[in-house]
């Protein structure tokens, strides 16, 4: 079983997301940890970008906070490092295409495999260009992880034969960002997607309520949150890590529920 199948293997996963370097990659590294201890299944790791296009304003901002801090890519890299020395989460690197064609490819991939890094999500890759980082991601043991948004069966169902890891179902078109209410129907999408294949279904973009938690986990395999856990990190900053690690219990919590 992957690192990522396992963390689907005992219930509904809870996937946190965080930017790196923000407010430092030193509190990135320490939210790891209480991240884990309080009931996260996998971590999302945001490599920062200058032109996030997924991003709402929170993500974006938090990017440019950390850009503007010194963070690299390598200096992440460094950072899962250590990680890896104390804990075996599942993580997953999220960043897009540019990032990783600028630091080479082949690089990226087999250094982030090497750490121990278990997949790989680059919301702005076409599922038609995908050929360009799949390759090389089985070769080197990284599931790439597919995005479907509610649009055409057929697409749905193109995706998700070919995906790996689990597949990350966007519960709204347009970008990240917390919302107020989900209307997609996310139980139909997680339907076609299990037709064509066994992988665990997890839903992101909008959640952040205990109870919007429950309800995307009741009708998916997991829910994945960002943005409200990005402005936690700008609203305390280098004192993040508490009011993090308690906002991830509760969500767990509630989608344990």
């Amino acid at each position: 079983m992957s690192n990522i199948a396992s963390a689907f293997a005992h219930g509904k996963a809870f996937i946190p997301f965080v930017t790196c370097g923000d407010p430092s990659l030193d509190i990135t590294e320490q939210l790891v940890y209480a991240m884990a201890q309080n009931g996260a299944d996998l971590i999302e790791l945001g490599i920062p970008f200058s032109d996030p296009t997924a991003e709402g304003p929170v993500i974006q901002a938090a990017n440019a906070r950390a850009l503007a801090g010194g963070v690299t890519t390598d200096k992440i890299f460094d950072m899962v490092r250590r990680i890896r020395q104390k804990t075996a989460v599942p993580l997953a690197f999220m960043t897009y295409a540019n990032v990783v064609f600028s630091y080479g490819a082949e690089k990226f991939i087999r250094t982030a495999a090497e750490l121990g890094m278990d997949g790989l999500i680059l919301p702005d890759l076409p599922f038609e260009e995908k050929d360009e980082f799949d390759p090389l991601c089985k070769q080197y043991g990284l599931d790439l992880i597919s995005l479907i948004a509610p649009t055409s069966h057929e697409r749905i169902r193109m995706i998700a034969r070919d995906a790996s890891g689990f597949v990350y179902c966007v519960s709204s078109l347009g970008v990240t960002g917390v919302r107020s209410q989900i209307t997609t129907d996310i139980g139909a999408m997680v339907q076609l997607v299990k037709a064509e294949k066994e992988i665990p279904c997890a839903v992101g973009f909008g959640i952040s309520t205990p109870a919007q938690a429950r309800q995307m986990a009741a009708l998916a395999d997991g829910a994945i949150v960002g943005s409200a856990i990005v402005k936690l990190c700008a609203q305390y900053g280098a004192d993040c890590v508490p009011h993090v690690a308690e906002y991830v219990r509760q969500m767990k919590d509630a989608i344990r529920a």
